[in-house]
């Protein structure tokens, strides 16, 4: 998919990767789980199939290609004196666990409270995706969109709920559909006054 509004840097749409050149090696690994599935590598359909998984792996994994830190390097100062709570609601991300390498799908809510400056909303739809887009674990990913939030923005609180189904509890193992699981990190305010972070997950919709 290409997003014709925000660019080839946006990273809230993936474009399209450009068809790179797969090693041997990797092509020839998934040749061999192909087979260890059960089926032929060689027949007509999976011909293919081994560059084409080998360049999906690339795009699901390309958040080791970037410091999402670098989306929260410019920030904007004249805010009208705005100092409430700032809210991204309800991402939607995909990310892969490190596990099994099973989908986890979900969306995820990002708050922060500014001490004297802002960034750019979108910005910490980047960051999430950033992280999201590498072998993950949720608990780790929740951790560290908020760390990274709270590191270079320096705001009063941060507050980040990250809400997903994995694939390798619903499609595989105990084969249970419909569960979701739910991670929170809060920091500054957030963590430390109960009436804040009331407010900030009444905002979330929790």
């Amino acid at each position: 998919m290409h997003d014709d509004h925000d660019g080839p840097e946006d990273g809230d749409i993936v474009s399209a990767m450009p068809k790179i050149p797969v090693p041997d090696e990797v092509a020839d690994a998934i040749r061999t789980l192909i087979r260890w599935a059960g089926d032929d590598p060689e027949r007509e359909g999976l011909l293919d199939t081994p560059k084409r998984v080998a360049r999906a792996w690339k795009e699901y994994c390309q958040g080791y290609g970037e410091d999402p830190a670098h989306h929260l390097s410019r920030v904007f100062e004249e805010v009208g004196g705005y100092d409430e709570i700032v809210l991204l609601n309800g991402i939607p991300f995909q990310s892969h666990c490190e596990h099994h390498m099973a989908p986890i799908v979900g969306k995820a809510s990002i708050a922060y409270l500014p001490r004297d400056h802002v960034v750019g909303i979108s910005k910490l739809a980047r960051v999430l995706h950033g992280y999201a887009r590498r072998l993950q674990v949720q608990e780790r990913l929740t951790a560290e969109v908020a760390d990274c939030i709270w590191q270079h923005l320096n705001p009063v609180g941060v507050a980040v709920v990250i809400e997903a189904t994995h694939a390798c509890m619903t499609a595989r193992g105990v084969r249970t559909p419909g569960v979701g699981m739910v991670t929170s990190r809060m920091m500054g305010v957030f963590r430390e006054d109960a009436r804040s972070r009331e407010e900030v997950l009444k905002l979330m919709g929790y």
